[in-house]
């Protein structure tokens, strides 16, 4: 059972910042990660005393924000899948891209660049973009990350390490491609 000096006013003051911002890696739109955010902190509440110590709050925190982002995108990619076979729908901008990128930390000469690298890592399987995000983006350590992917610490870094390749090889292509096109 959870330490009752944890109250939940504090808990979200300690952690809004963090779960926000592992969402808007994930989701690259403000107004989703927002959602997001909101989602993250409503089980929060419902669930917190069903938390049981075996793991860190702050890694039970970022596991439940990376499966809130991972269930939202895919039900975001089946909306639109069926939208493609015949779904109507009367709000035409539910249907668009996932991303829009709208990345409040990037400077606005440089979004462009950014919406082609934040495209590639989308691309990743989501083991691979889980764990580069939490690493590249987050700045976690290999044990973190595999505390909270429950995998070991040599399957973090062979995550890692393919999904630098993977990186590498798309974006060589996306930014030759770009640089034609400029």
């Amino acid at each position: 059972m959870i330490n009752s000096s944890y109250n939940f006013a504090s808990l979200y003051e300690q952690y809004k910042i963090l779960v926000y911002n592992v969402a808007l890696n994930y989701l690259q739109n403000t107004e989703d990660a927002e959602e997001i955010t909101q989602d993250v902190f409503v089980q929060l509440h419902q669930s917190l005393s069903t938390f049981k110590n075996e793991s860190t709050l702050k890694t039970w925190i970022y596991k439940i924000t990376i499966n809130k982002c991972l269930y939202f995108i895919k039900h975001k990619n089946s909306k639109k899948r069926f939208f493609i076979f015949g779904k109507k729908s009367n709000n035409e901008s539910e249907m668009q891209n996932i991303s829009n990128f709208e990345h409040p930390g990037i400077l606005l000469e440089n979004k462009e660049k950014a919406a082609i690298l934040f495209g590639v890592i989308n691309e990743l399987s989501e083991n691979q973009k889980t764990a580069f995000i939490l690493s590249k983006l987050d700045g976690m350590s290999n044990p973190e990350i595999s505390e909270i992917m429950e995998v070991s610490i040599s399957s973090v870094e062979s995550l890692i390490f393919r999904a630098k390749g993977t990186l590498k090889e798309k974006l060589s292509k996306k930014f030759t491609d770009y640089r034609k096109n400029k």
